[in-house]
């Protein structure tokens, strides 16, 4: 199984269990991050590429991992990607190293595939 498919199928499975819990502050939580990244003032293209760079200088691999297939799905191109993991380098320091690393494999895995259903954020449904 592909690092893509796991991801997406492991948090597809336990954001269900999740809203089995049927939590309303949970739900809603997940709600506000969703509607977060709709088109708005900003095109979502930006939105995921700002998503996709504070989640590398906060050091969150779901949720890098996350952004770049939202990313891949926006076009974003290998120069703007690249251009990205610039950026969040020098903000977040050489503490971003290891994660700017499995940013790249994650990426090179999703131009490998086909990713279907697209991904959900790991703090939504």
């Amino acid at each position: 199984m592909s690092i893509v498919t796991e991801f997406n199928d492991y948090r597809q499975r336990m954001n269900e269990k999740i809203m089995a819990a049927d939590n309303k502050v949970i739900k809603r939580f997940f709600n506000l991050d969703t509607n977060t990244y709709q088109q708005g003032a900003l095109d979502v293209k930006t939105k995921e590429l700002l998503g996709l760079a504070c989640s590398m200088v906060l050091r969150c691999d779901d949720c890098i991992k996350y952004h770049l297939g939202k990313c891949y799905e926006e076009k974003v191109s290998e120069e703007e990607i690249y251009e990205l993991f610039a950026i969040a380098n020098l903000i977040g320091g050489s503490i971003v190293i290891p994660h700017f690393r499995r940013a790249v494999e994650y990426w090179e895995a999703l131009k490998e595939e086909t990713v279907t259903p697209p991904p959900v954020h790991p703090h939504a449904v």
